[in-house]
């Protein structure tokens, strides 16, 4: 969640604005407005069923991938090595080390449903003041993806170490663990199955982390709804937005989406925000109707 706002447009879109009173004399008591809606794509990610299905399918493929991959022990981890690139991959080596699935925790194990529905009623963008009160005190107000529980909890019984690796603050370590528990997710616990950003000197990205727990673990999956948790080498400052789409559809990503790499839709923020109309629609697709 950290480092990408949510847009006020997104917001405001969801947020009605009353008329200007025009009347001298006192109006006569009225029924109260309706609130307006959320926002369509908070709408789509935390109620509507189609993503409550596609979210537990997820899931669900992660768990019967993990429980079946450790049956074969792989050679190399899913986590790109040093100065490897998705032109030219090379991963972290397993050797004999135990298995390890390690994830996102916002928007991946949980979604953040007090400070989404906060900064949508009130209008406004991401706020780094209210997030930093949210990871301290969220605990039992965000909720566990659908079958996200049931997905962690066959993995730790098949021996897979669940880790989180999230952009949360380490200043607020306890508030994450407490949060994570809360939502029915078991325990974790910062520094060893939670890493924060603050725990090096690498800030919002989280290769230095990764490559952290690929020396203690043999990981052999990696889930997240941002590119940004798989590598780094996505979130490139001023990468261009097609050379974005053709590292993450490469052959070399292909072979690893649903096959280690696992991606959760969120469509409520994400690095994508900043896309063009030429970036969404390509020229030679435009159409309009006859007049």
């Amino acid at each position: 969640m950290r480092g990408f706002a949510i847009t006020a447009s997104l917001l405001l879109a969801g947020c009605a604005s009353a008329p200007a009173e025009v009347a001298t004399a006192p109006a006569a008591p009225t029924a109260p407005v309706e609130a307006a809606k959320p926002p369509v794509a908070l709408q789509y990610l935390y109620g509507s069923p189609e993503a409550a299905v596609a979210v537990r399918a997820t899931n669900a493929r992660i768990a019967d991938y993990g429980v079946g991959r450790i049956n074969q022990r792989p050679k190399d981890s899913v986590v790109l090595a040093a100065g490897a690139t998705m032109d030219t991959p090379a991963f972290e080596p397993c050797g004999t080390k135990p298995f390890a699935a390690v994830f996102d925790a916002d928007e991946t194990l949980i979604w953040n449903l007090g400070p989404m529905r906060y900064f949508a009623e009130k209008g406004t963008a991401f706020d780094v003041k209210v997030w930093d009160q949210w990871e301290k005190t969220g605990a039992g107000k965000a909720a566990a993806m659908p079958g996200s529980v049931e997905m962690v909890n066959k993995l730790r019984a098949a021996g897979i170490t669940v880790i989180a690796n999230t952009n949360r603050s380490a200043a607020n370590a306890k508030g994450s663990e407490d949060t994570l528990r809360a939502a029915g997710l078991g325990e974790f616990k910062h520094g060893e199955t939670l890493f924060l950003m603050g725990d090096d000197a690498t800030g919002s990205s989280k290769d230095g982390r990764r490559a952290t727990i690929a020396s203690k673990y043999c990981v052999i999956i990696l889930g997240g709804d941002q590119l940004g948790d798989f590598s780094q080498q996505f979130n490139v400052k001023d990468l261009p937005a097609a050379q974005r789409m053709a590292l993450a559809t490469s052959a070399a990503a292909t072979a690893l989406w649903d096959k280690g790499w696992f991606l959760f839709p969120n469509p409520v923020y994400g690095p994508w925000e900043k896309l063009g109309w030429g970036d969404a629609f390509p020229s030679d697709k435009q159409w309009e109707p006859s007049q």
